[in-house]
């Protein structure tokens, strides 16, 4: 969906106007003829700022500025609605060294990003019957990445698997 634009000079309907000046005091309301006589003599443009109050306001400024800025402002609106994810990393209570290391290497890599991130340990099997291997698998994850995260929620099971999530220090 586009955004609508800014009505200047000629687009504007309204018969008056309430005019703001480039310094931003307060003009009054005026005849659109006479506000548009005041912006080609101060070499700028008549720009509708609020166009539903009554009347609309309108402010002499220089659209092309005006255009910049908003842009501008909206790049820095997007820029700071940073949406942070859930990545999840996936361990057994049985992994090898390299394995491990390796998991743990892509976590701080997240971690680093901004992501949160989850760490499960999933029991196949008769591997339940000894939590304490997940346990250990996770501690170890802990002490590795304490540097940059925390925990957020400690290490609890959800059905089969022993869930912990890390965000970032």
């Amino acid at each position: 969906m586009k955004k609508k634009e800014a009505r200047v000079n000629e687009q504007i309907t309204s018969p008056t106007v309430r005019v703001i000046n480039y310094d931003g005091t307060q003009i009054g309301v005026l005849n659109i003829k006479e506000a548009k006589n005041l912006a080609t003599e101060a070499g700028l443009d008549l720009v509708e700022i609020v166009p539903n109050s009554n009347p609309p306001v309108c402010k002499i400024i220089d659209y092309g500025k005006y255009k910049y800025e908003a842009s501008k402002k909206e790049k820095q609106m997007k820029k700071r609605q940073h949406v942070i994810q859930f990545k999840e990393i996936r361990l057994s209570p049985k992994i090898e060294e390299h394995d491990f290391s390796f998991k743990v290497k892509h976590a701080r890599n997240f971690i680093e990003q901004g992501n949160k991130v989850k760490v499960s340990v999933f029991f196949k099997g008769r591997q339940i019957t000894h939590v304490e291997f997940g346990r250990q698998v996770i501690d170890r994850f802990i002490s590795e990445v304490e540097d940059i995260a925390k925990l957020e929620t400690d290490p609890q099971f959800e059905g089969r698997s022993m869930v912990a999530v890390f965000v970032k220090k």
